[in-house]
């Protein structure tokens, strides 16, 4: 086997297992999003609600929604106008195609950049969540980790057409 090829085996590989770690990621975080909400809606009936809840809620959503990106996209779980599409024929379609994942990576590449930019400020800046005071800076550095993986992933989708990261 090549070195480019190993390379790229690799490389594909490393993908795979961190988009696969971030689903996971969302699933913990859907859970204990579940879990705190119901936990905080019995602790009201006593009037002991949990402090914070709110600001747990939002943290988790928020991660549980970004990690989520990059394995739809490796999945190609998106939702797609098919009828459209298979109107056209074969050499439009590759053509459509390319230009909306070209799209997508501009898209996501700019997201990406924003997102740690908006992290720094946030750093920067020493902004907390309203309850607990939680730092929330790293939930913009996760948003732009996610969003770089989905331009990986976009990429590996043009150079292997018809052909997913990952098996839903």
């Amino acid at each position: 086997m090549s070195f480019l090829r190993k390379a790229g085996f690799t490389l594909t590989s490393a993908l795979r297992a961190t988009v696969m770690l971030l689903a996971v990621v969302t699933g913990v975080c859907i859970l204990a999003m579940v879990l705190i909400t119901c936990i905080d809606v019995v602790m009201r009936i006593f009037s002991r609600p949990i402090v914070g809840v709110y600001d747990l809620v939002y943290v988790f959503g928020a991660v549980a929604m970004a990690c989520a990106i990059p394995y739809t996209t490796a999945v190609k779980g998106h939702v797609a106008i098919e009828y459209f599409f298979q109107k056209l024929d074969k050499k439009s379609r590759i053509i459509v195609d390319t230009f909306v994942r070209l799209l997508g990576i501009g898209l996501f590449s700019m997201l990406t950049h924003e997102s740690a930019r908006i992290g720094n400020n946030l750093k920067a800046s020493g902004e907390v969540t309203a309850t607990l005071q939680l730092p929330i800076f790293w939930v913009s550095w996760v948003i732009a980790l996610c969003c770089a993986l989905v331009v990986l992933v976009i990429f590996y989708n043009m150079t292997h057409p018809g052909k997913e990261l990952v098996k839903p």
